[in-house]
């Protein structure tokens, strides 16, 4: 897969292509299937995603709490396992965040890009001020020559699939709901950074990694699958994590540390894939460390129970 980062110079094996247009945060079923329709809308052309980085609402609220699903690192991995063959991953600036929406229609995705063919889901918003809609970029694509498909939205088990429904399930520690409407695990991807190697002193060493940038999961023990995706090491595991602040030690700052299951080996600087399963039990401070050590024994005990289940 190609990434592309500018629609004013584009060579001409990177126009032309029938591209899915959004922001693509967790890419779940509802971005899959609007992918899909561009896949089939022109068989012929390359498989393209536009989509924006940073994303538009980080940057009109940049102190607002981090709520991303996944990283463009992780978007764009999931996005090539789906068989795009162009990412259009745009600079979403000032530049072209006052475009108005005939001028993007014309200057992005005619002009610039030379698309063939968009798909966009039914509330798709663009331009200045998000005042063009879908029905606009019909109207445009009639008059610029692109060929335009407005996606219906999906609906899961419990309503409409969007990532807002996802960030409420991740919230509310029920991370089934939430791979229902992604379509896979939701998963932390990441490189491990360096702890406090309590983990390693208490017997069940751990692999840390950063959650600063992401849609923070409720706090507390998860039963997950594990992808080392570099390294000597790299494979999948079973194993249980932790989300939250480690009251036990008085910090404050969140993050994940995941213990490997079987696993004997160092991970510092290599690339994790944490994917959530189930949600085993709420953050606790215990009175001593002997029964930390037990809950985590416990713990990682049910943890291997549901995961040999998969």
């Amino acid at each position: 897969m190609q990434i592309i980062r500018d629609y004013q110079f584009v060579t001409p094996q990177n126009r032309g292509a029938s591209v899915a247009i959004g922001n693509f945060d967790g890419v779940h079923l509802g971005h899959q299937s609007v992918i899909d329709l561009a896949r089939s809308a022109a068989p012929d052309a390359p498989l393209g995603i536009m989509t924006f980085e940073p994303h538009p609402r980080e940057y009109f609220a940049p102190n607002a709490p981090a709520f991303r699903l996944s990283s463009a690192e992780t978007r764009a991995h999931r996005l090539a396992k789906l068989g795009v063959q162009k990412l259009y991953e745009l600079p979403f600036n000032a530049t072209l965040s006052s475009l108005t929406p005939e001028a993007f229609a014309r200057d992005v995705i005619a002009d610039g890009l030379g698309l063939t063919h968009v798909v966009v889901g039914a509330d798709f918003c663009f331009g200045k001020g998000r005042t063009g809609t879908a029905e606009d970029l019909v109207a445009f694509g009639q008059k610029m020559g692109f060929g335009v498909t407005i996606a219906p939205l999906v609906q899961g088990g419990d309503g409409q699939v969007s990532s807002t429904s996802i960030r409420a399930a991740l919230t509310d520690g029920r991370p089934r709901d939430a791979a229902n409407m992604l379509g896979h695990w939701h998963r932390i991807d990441g490189p491990v950074i360096g702890g406090e190697q309590r983990g390693r002193d208490l017997g069940f060493p751990t692999a840390n990694m950063s959650i600063d940038d992401l849609h923070q999961p409720k706090y507390g023990v998860y039963a997950v699958l594990v992808d080392v995706l570099d390294g000597p090491h790299q494979g999948s595991y079973f194993g249980a994590a932790s989300i939250g602040t480690r009251p036990m030690f008085g910090e404050n700052k969140a993050n994940i540390e995941t213990y490997l299951f079987d696993f004997s080996g160092d991970l510092y600087g290599h690339t994790l894939s944490v994917g959530l399963v189930d949600y085993l039990r709420s953050e606790q401070k215990f009175e001593s460390l002997d029964a930390l050590v037990s809950q985590m024994g416990r713990d990682c005990d049910q943890a291997r129970e549901i995961l040999s289940t998969l």
